[in-house]
């Protein structure tokens, strides 16, 4: 077939685009293919590659909020839009965030290379296009973290955009050939191309939902999308890069990236090809989560999963938890970025811990506290990260101090306001693990710092808790087994009481506090409180397997807790907020790192051989680009869906990467790093009773 771009009709240009301001449209699908921001603090800017083709979110000047909805492309044959059929991404380099990503048409063929310009923040798409059609590029501005409000306008051969402080310019090399601004759903580009042709070239948009359409006129182009405080700025960013090349940009972003997996630790040994790429993946993912003006605030994924999606500004998972920011900063100490792990420190107890020792339930990647829970395993797990970092300085146990003494006179402890998975209060084994071990690591820095008194205060407490974990969680009397075995949580302390609840997220209501378990108890043995042959502990795991388990043909895997409503409808639509209870419209699938969890339990239980096929299976729960996600199908997924590979859920989830780096340095060194000796050493060398 001979290759042919259709021409662009160059009508007469327009003024003022019609229709403000146009359709709110939420952030695209959370399963993205890849991600991508340089090594560099110049370059404030970071991408996600969608899996049905183009870039999603794009973040500028904080991975904070997105200040882009989408960079996507439309080939259309002179009477339609032409529709991919396929599209598959890849990781071009598995020593870089490179990705590349091909589209194919009934009648053409796409591919598009990504990088991001180190020098400054601008984003360089290389399109290469092959076949009849005519190709165009739509550009869908949020800046400063909102869809609406942003003004367009045309610069020439360029395309700029601006809300408040931050601006945007779109720019290519050949330059574009037409360019058109408009309102999403009503003068945008998507809505003109319809009949194959571009017939609108509006050279201004006020402010409102805008779309920016550029129609591309040769095979080959490199596409900018830079980045300023003005459209000036943008457009001087945009034109720089693409003076310098996508050859040589893509070159200079890469070796950021090389520099950096040479300064860490090496994969471990005995890895496959691709778990050894995905190990590489997964330290870059970590890095790449960290804010750049604010250092140390790794956020939760550059994704906002279902009706997370429709949050203007955007939601929860572009925020700093202080939970998975222990889960990644441990994960940092593994692979050797030990600085990167102090950093993480530093923004607990520097930017993001409260005057009274306390930690927000989440915060924006400056500190500022968004929602209002208080989760107690997110004030403790900070101690246990300054004992594993061995931060024993004066300034360091002023913070120490200040978390520790607000557990000890929480009214309500060892009992939380909400528990990991922040939905439910009570008491909760899993946070329960992580007031112990902070607590042990907190008495350890004060004798450090010659506060004896403090020290025997942390200690006892601890140690009174340990003794009564299994009498607050532990049920005798439950549905599952005549053993014991431990619950999700408790309300009221009494395990063997038939309390009831309600789950939350469409699921079941005043249900037996008996019938609901959690693979989290085993946070009792990762940190160290428990020993791994406890037989509550055992026999708690063949009640979870049980009823938790999903077998599948890439693995194990299991469900986060019973009855659990947080993921997709059972047609694979999304989760919605303040869903009716009973209505058991949503479905909880698979967790990933849950397996990973799991194996780091089996190598603390001596069973390596098992604890390796975890890492596998963890490995096949990848999407394209070697993205971990944060649920995987189970086995009722909607149709034309697989168990076992990724749901619509947040890909990539920093703290799965994370949990993947964690075991397979755990293995490689025959035990589990993340139990702190101290805690270790006080509780499973004399094997002191537990009720």
């Amino acid at each position: 077939m001979s290759s042919l771009l259709l021409p662009v009709a160059l009508t007469a240009a327009l003024t003022l685009a019609p229709g403000a301001p146009g359709v709110d449209e939420q952030y695209l699908p959370a399963d993205k293919s890849g991600f991508l921001t340089s090594r560099t603090a110049a370059s404030r800017v970071w991408a996600t590659v969608q899996k049905e083709g183009g870039l999603g979110e794009i973040f500028y000047p904080t991975i904070g909020g997105p200040s882009a909805r989408a960079l996507s492309f439309v080939v259309t044959d002179g009477h339609r839009i032409s529709a991919p059929s396929r599209v598959t991404t890849s990781q071009s380099d598995p020593d870089s965030l490179s990705f590349r990503q091909t589209l194919s048409g009934r009648t053409w063929r796409l591919v598009a290379s990504y990088t991001v310009d180190p020098q400054r923040s601008t984003v360089l798409v290389r399109t290469d296009f092959s076949g009849t059609g005519q190709l165009y590029a739509i550009y869908d501005p949020a800046l400063g973290n909102s869809r609406g409000g942003d003004t367009g306008s045309t610069s020439g051969r360029a395309l700029t955009a601006t809300d408040g402080g931050i601006s945007s310019a779109l720019a290519a090399e050949p330059p574009f050939q037409a360019t058109s601004n408009g309102f999403a759903g009503v003068s945008d580009g998507p809505t003109d191309l319809r009949d194959g042709r571009m017939d609108w070239h509006y050279t201004t948009a006020a402010a409102g939902n805008l779309v920016q359409t550029a129609a591309i006129g040769h095979r080959h182009t490199t596409i900018a999308l830079g980045f300023a405080d003005s459209p000036s700025g943008a457009l001087s960013a945009a034109s720089q890069s693409l003076g310098r090349g996508f050859t040589s940009v893509a070159r200079s972003y890469a070796y950021g990236w090389k520099q950096y997996l040479k300064g860490l630790k090496p994969p471990p040994r005995g890895l496959s090809g691709h778990e050894r790429t995905l190990y590489r993946t997964s330290a870059m993912v970590l890095a790449a989560s960290e804010d750049k003006a604010n250092p140390g605030a790794y956020v939760a994924a550059p994704a906002a999963p279902w009706a997370f999606g429709t949050d203007d500004p955007s939601g929860p998972y572009h925020l700093v938890w202080s939970r998975d920011l222990y889960q990644i900063a441990v994960a940092l100490i593994a692979a050797g970025d030990k600085a990167g792990a102090n950093r993480a420190l530093d923004f607990l107890f520097d930017v993001q811990q409260k005057p009274d020792g306390s930690f927000p339930q989440n915060s924006q990647v400056d500190g500022t506290p968004v929602w209002g829970g208080l989760q107690l395993d997110e004030v403790a797990l900070p101690l246990v990260l300054a004992y594993r970092l061995g931060r024993t300085d004066a300034e360091t146990w002023t913070h120490v101090k200040r978390a520790a003494d607000f557990l000890l006179s929480y009214e309500q402890a060892p009992a939380t306001p909400q528990e990991r998975w922040e939905n439910q209060s009570g008491y909760s084994p899993n946070t329960i693990a992580t007031e112990i071990a902070g607590l042990v690591c907190a008495a350890s820095l004060a004798r450090a710092n010659g506060d004896a008194t403090s020290a025997e205060r942390y200690l006892a407490t601890a140690d009174e808790w340990r003794a009564r974990v299994k009498s607050w969680t532990v049920t005798s009397t439950g549905p599952y087994s005549p053993k014991p075995y431990f619950l999700r949580l408790t309300k009221d302390g009494n395990p063997n009481a038939g309390t009831t609840y309600n789950i939350g997220d469409s699921g079941p209501s005043n249900v037996d506090q008996r019938r609901v378990v959690d693979p989290s108890f085993l946070e009792l043995v990762r940190l160290g409180a428990l020993p791994a042959d406890d037989p509550d502990i055992r026999n708690t795991l063949r009640v979870v397997d049980a009823q938790l388990g999903v077998p599948t043909r890439n693995g194990f895997f299991w469900h986060r807790a019973s009855f659990d409503g947080f993921g997709e409808k059972q047609d694979g639509s999304q989760w919605e907020y303040n869903l009716p209870d009973d209505s058991l419209l949503t479905h909880g699938r698979a967790w990933p790192l849950l397996s990973g969890e799991r194996g780091d339990y089996e190598l603390a239980a001596g069973d390596p051989r098992t604890a390796r096929s975890r890492l596998a299976t963890m490995a096949r729960a990848t999407g394209p680009g070697n993205m971990l996600p944060e649920q995987v199908w189970d086995q009722n997924p909607p149709p034309g869906r697989i168990p076992g590979t990724p749901t619509y859920s947040a890909t990539p989830l920093v703290w799965s990467h994370a949990q993947y780096i964690r075991l397979a340095q755990n293995l490689a060194a025959g035990r589990v790093l993340d139990t702190p000796d101290v805690v270790a050493d006080r509780y499973l060398s004399n094997s002191s009773p537990v009720s």
